[in-house]
């Protein structure tokens, strides 16, 4: 019996089918293989060996925290056998900082939109811990505290205005930082170089860089408008006693103005008090001594000058020259200075790099060098004159006032000479003995 003949479309079809299985074993041992031999290899590997390239997928915020991780700076370090502490806690570069004047605090501000309180207490402690006020949608510039340490007073980087802060205590201790609902009228039409707050309390300064200081009242009216004919403002300030403001600029000199008030303590002008002159091209900066009774300047000429300006300027009596010394470093950048609360020790700062003068020798004492990873943007000394203080990247660093404790060695030394009494003596030995025992602890007693 003959089988029945298969049409030929089934050959076909069967002939297709068995390519199709053939096909598809020889596709799945080859991912087989591939999978056995990538689980066999590091992952950063391609096949033949070389380095996998880096895919340029990942998602929107990845690629933005990278970028950021990135451009962050690492915090600068630096060493020295004068210093004290290194506060850091801010997570953006510092422009300003403030002691209190009852020497328990130090603020800060940075444009990482937060003003910090530092406790002056906590300075040589392992741990340095800070209250946070925070300036909402701006960011500070610069930054005072008021006389009774109750407030601080901001400059607003967007805001070009004062905002007030007012502090209050808390049962734990610490703060709490509330803004005034209103900040200062806008006034100025350049940018801002310094504010102030007098420890009368009775007015604020504000100064800009092109030839305008403004005294405000603390309620926020303009008191008084100065112009300082000096082409432009490079710094200016509130003398310690609240009787003077002065500024200085493009001119050679430093020119002061009395602030009056009435018995009542109501405002009545402000007159022109008397100038320091001398200097041969412009003053970078200038401080005060804590009486007001010593004044210190540094100009482009590449010299400062320390000034005796305990004088009768109602008089037409001009202010004294007392010491000048030489600072190169001003003649090509700007330069900030602090004078000590005594007036006897002078810091120059420039760049990164800080110089400390005796004025009354007026010999350099100490140099330190790459203090900051930028450029230094305040410099001061503590109310007690115990620290010196710089910020200019996110940290501040506290140094040891080792030339202040010299100078009063050399001080207590020269007046037990002269000294007759013995009670004198006595105290004199004391105020001595106490200058040495500092020095020999920071290892910086000269034999």
């Amino acid at each position: 019996m003959e089988l029945p003949q298969m049409p030929e479309f089934m050959g076909l079809s069967l002939f297709f089918g068995l390519l199709a299985l053939m096909a598809t074993a020889a596709v799945a041992r080859g991912w087989l293989r591939t999978e056995v031999e990538t689980r066999g290899r590091p992952s950063g590997q391609k096949a033949n060996g070389l380095p996998r390239e880096k895919s340029s997928g990942g998602s929107k915020k990845q690629k933005q925290n990278q970028r950021i991780r990135k451009e962050k700076p690492q915090q600068h370090n630096f060493t020295h056998r004068l210093l004290a502490a290194a506060l850091k806690s801010h997570s953006g570069n510092i422009s300003c900082m403030d002691f209190s004047s009852n020497g328990k605090y130090l603020a800060t501000c940075a444009d990482d939109r937060t003003v910090r309180i530092w406790s002056t207490k906590d300075f040589l402690q392992r741990e340095h811990r800070s209250m946070r006020a925070n300036v909402e949608l701006d960011h500070a510039t610069l930054v005072r505290f008021s006389p009774d340490c109750r407030a601080f007073i901001v400059w607003l980087a967007n805001g070009d205005t004062l905002r007030v802060f007012k502090m209050t205590k808390r049962e734990d201790g610490g703060y709490t930082f509330t803004a005034t609902p209103e900040d200062f009228p806008k006034k100025h039409k350049a940018p801002i170089i310094n504010i102030a707050i007098a420890d009368t309390g009775k007015f604020i300064m504000t100064a800009s860089s092109d030839t305008t200081l403004l005294i405000w009242n603390l309620r926020g009216r303009v008191l008084s408008t100065i112009n300082t004919n000096q082409m432009n403002n490079t710094y200016a300030a509130i003398s310690p006693c609240s009787r003077f403001v002065a500024s200085c600029g493009f001119t050679p000199d430093v020119k002061v103005w009395e602030v009056c008030f009435g018995k009542k303590g109501d405002f009545q002008e402000v007159t022109r008090a008397f100038e320091l002159k001398g200097h041969s091209a412009a003053v970078h900066c200038f401080a005060f001594s804590n009486d007001s009774r010593r004044m210190a300047s540094v100009s482009k000429d590449g010299t400062w000058r320390l000034w005796d300006t305990d004088v009768e300027y109602k008089q037409q009596q001009d202010p004294y020259l007392l010491r000048t010394g030489r600072y190169e470093e001003a003649s090509t950048m700007l330069c900030r200075l602090a004078l000590s609360p005594d007036g006897q020790v002078l810091a120059l700062a420039s760049g990164s790099s800080i110089h400390v003068y005796n004025t009354r020798r007026g010999e350099k004492e100490e140099c330190f060098e790459q203090v900051h990873g930028q450029c230094i943007t305040d410099l001061s000394f503590d109310i007690t004159g115990r620290y010196l203080a710089s910020c200019g990247d996110r940290a501040v660093r506290l140094f040891h006032n080792a030339p202040g404790h010299r100078a009063v060695v050399e001080e207590m030394q020269g007046l037990l000479k002269r000294a007759s009494n013995e009670s004198t003596r006595q105290r004199l030995q004391q105020q001595l003995t106490r200058a040495q025992e500092a020095l020999k602890s920071l290892g910086a007693l000269k034999q």
